[in-house]
């Protein structure tokens, strides 16, 4: 494969500081140009990114509330590490070029795919509402580091030096409109109402603040918290897509469980006949039956009791095949082993009524449905010790 010829302007990052738009969807692939483009991009945002989320660290640490800051940056830079190790392997995908069809799938997946904050890190820390890995894809977890970076800045009175009003207008105005976009999203009901009401009460305050810089006034005490407001919005946002996006698969993956132990659990039944009709006695397990459970749930905390119930439901049917499974086997062994002793017997020609006697009582009872077990294991340890016997001392009784 050859490298592709990439004659492209040089980079020009946007404005505001903000992670590039990626290409393509999940699902499809994207050109060999698109990805250089996107990945000449991202590898500029993410330097840059570092550089700044090291600047607001030093800036936290010398700040009297320290600790008011130390979750908020631990999950920044976790995010910029999860982000930067993608980077790493869409670099390495990309190959300088060298894309063919499968390389740009893989490169589709690697952004459109699900990228995991690092577990028992900081991903527990980043609100009171978010607790384990959170479902973003690369372009959610980039615009996720902007929301937060932006709110650090804000919170620690970090703005570049020399910013222009209008500059930071119009990054809070496209936050407001990546808002915008997201609320739709929202199921519909009360948290749909809320984010409907955040959005207007920001949209509110920025047109307050245009007309007011418009009119010449001072608006650098209202824009800060406006900056603050907006990206928290948008990372609760963001967040809150991302836990969705999390239940709405545990919720396909509790709905596969779900079929998969009720054809466990009919199986199992079916075992648990076969072994009562064979063996006595037989062992007396509860079978539970998974649709007394009812329906998946809808809601993210009822889907994930429903997930832990399903797991009981899962290690009660272990156990009861287990038990069903070893009673038929140990007679199968019992019979094996009672037709091995007999062809031992008569292969060292050894001979006695009682003997036989014994080999008689014990094919009675294996050929007996349902088999009465403990009297076969007497019978075969009487036929087996009487055998080693005749054995031992030689000749016919």
């Amino acid at each position: 494969m050859t490298p592709v010829s990439l004659e492209l302007s040089p980079p020009t990052p946007p404005a505001t500081g903000g992670a590039p738009e990626a290409p393509g969807r999940l699902g499809s692939s994207v050109t060999p140009q698109e990805a250089f483009v996107f990945l000449r991009d991202l590898g500029m945002w993410r330097d840059k990114r570092k550089d700044e989320l090291d600047a607001l660290d030093s800036a936290a640490l010398a700040s009297s509330e320290r600790d008011a800051f130390s979750r908020d940056m631990l999950v920044s830079m976790a995010l910029w590490k999860a982000i930067s190790d993608r980077y790493d392997l869409l670099e390495v995908t990309f190959d300088n070029g060298r894309v063919g069809a499968k390389e740009a799938e893989r490169i589709s997946a690697l952004i459109w795919g699900r990228l995991d904050v690092a577990p028992g890190s900081a991903a527990g820390s980043l609100a009171p509402s978010v607790s384990g890995s959170l479902a973003l894809t690369l372009p959610e977890a980039c615009r996720l580091s902007d929301a937060m970076t932006s709110t650090l800045r804000a919170r620690l009175s970090l703005e570049p030096s020399g910013a222009e009003v209008g500059t930071r207008l119009k990054s809070v105005r496209e936050t407001v409109e990546r808002i915008r976009d997201q609320v739709m999203y929202v199921p519909a009901g009360v948290e749909r109402e809320n984010a409907r009401g955040s959005l207007q009460r920001l949209d509110s305050r920025l047109a307050d603040i245009v007309d007011k810089a418009k009119r010449g006034a001072d608006v650098g005490g209202l824009l800060a918290p406006l900056e603050y407001d907006a990206s928290t919005a948008e990372r609760d946002l963001i967040v809150g897509a991302g836990k969705r996006l999390e239940a709405a698969r545990d919720a396909e993956r509790a709905t596969v469980e779900r079929g998969e132990l009720a054809a466990r659990g009919a199986a199992i039944r079916l075992l648990e006949a076969q072994c009562v009709n064979v063996v006595d006695p037989a062992p007396r397990l509860a079978i539970p039956d998974v649709t007394a459970l009812g329906e998946v749930p809808t809601d993210p905390s009822g889907v994930d009791a429903y997930l832990r119930r399903l797991d009981a439901v899962s290690r009660a049917l272990t156990a009861a095949q287990n038990a069903y499974a070893n009673a038929l086997a140990e007679r199968e062994e019992l019979v094996g082993l009672s037709g091995a002793y007999q062809a031992q017997a008569r292969a060292m020609g050894v001979s006695s009524p009682d003997l036989a006697d014994l080999a008689g009582r014990l094919d009675d009872v294996v050929a007996a449905k349902p088999t009465d077990m403990r009297r076969a294991r007497g019978l075969l340890a009487a036929y087996q010790a009487y055998l080693r016997t005749l054995t031992t001392h030689g000749g016919t009784r």
